[in-house]
């Protein structure tokens, strides 16, 4: 692990555990409160140490982003003590060990989707789907997929570069406040799955330099990446405003593909007969059916 990378994790950590920390007040976590004139939005350090078992300096060395060597008993009293869902929790682990002297390097995220995969997508004709990387490049889409997500295929951003990306068409093309009906929480889920990914890839470069374009062009962006939230990507509901069938409330699946190292099938799958079934229906018919769009990235 180079000294940068070094610098880098120890002050994702410091961030992290900082802002977990502030979030939570000594009522939520059960400790007596002496007096109305606390200097600190949450707990102090010595309250998470006498919470988590373990002593202030040792805690204090953990919040300045020294992780590497704790144990999992250390890791999981963090977790009770800060309160901490299954992603961050997951989270503090991931930095914990990307602190590690050996500084772990995960699989090499796959660019390119293999032959199988392609035809899976071909075959799902009725279906919107398409395969995205960790760092959400749009990696290869089915017609009906490429269809749905048109306004991202036709955003002048991607006219003289590739690969398609959701993220930095919600941050840096309007039309995504139009695409997007709840632009707000669309944009709080990708940052907290941006945050959640560089934990498990600090050495990712081109996820890096992905935060770093994004943060230095978007306040919206910095705004929330301060935050340190994270979050996973698995399912849910998007809603989503087309520019030709009108608003739809989707539900989908984001699927990992075990032998393709951070690619995701993501698809949408409405209840059959419901008006975004319908519009669907009528969006497949405009297009071109039993093609895979691949994103031309490498």
């Amino acid at each position: 692990m180079t000294d940068h990378t070094k610098k880098d994790v120890a002050a994702e950590v410091r961030e992290f555990l900082s802002t977990r920390r502030a979030r939570i007040t000594p009522e939520q976590a059960g400790l007596p409160v002496y007096g109305g004139n606390r200097r600190v939005a949450g707990l102090r350090r010595e309250e998470v140490a006498l919470l988590a078992g373990m002593s202030v300096d040792y805690y204090v060395r953990l919040e300045r982003g020294n992780l590497a060597g704790a144990s999992d008993s250390v890791l999981e009293a963090l977790a009770r003590a800060l309160h901490l869902n299954e992603a961050e929790r997951t989270h503090l682990y991931d930095l914990a060990r990307a602190a590690s002297p050996s500084g772990r390097r995960p699989a090499v995220t796959s660019s390119r989707v293999r032959p199988t995969i392609l035809r899976l997508l071909d075959s799902m004709t009725g279906v919107p789907a398409f395969v995205r990387n960790a760092r959400f490049d749009i990696v290869a889409a089915n017609a009906l997929g490429r269809a749905l997500y048109a306004p991202l295929f036709d955003s002048p951003l991607f006219a003289q570069r590739g690969p398609v990306n959701s993220a930095r068409f919600l941050f840096l093309d309007p039309a995504s406040q139009d695409f997007w009906v709840d632009w707000d929480k669309g944009a709080d889920d990708a940052v907290a799955f941006l945050r959640t990914e560089t934990g498990r890839a600090p050495h990712d470069k081109a996820l890096t330099d992905l935060i770093g374009e994004l943060t230095t062009r978007s306040g919206d962006f910095a705004q929330r990446w301060a935050r340190h939230d994270v979050k996973f990507h698995r399912s849910g509901m998007k809603n989503l405003h087309h520019p030709l069938v009108g608003d739809l409330a989707l539900p989908y699946e984001a699927m990992e593909l075990p032998s393709d190292p951070g690619l995701r099938l993501n698809f949408y799958t409405p209840e059959p007969d419901s008006p975004e079934q319908q519009a669907l229906n009528l969006l497949a018919s405009w297009t071109t059916t039993g093609t895979v769009v691949p994103s031309g990235n490498d």
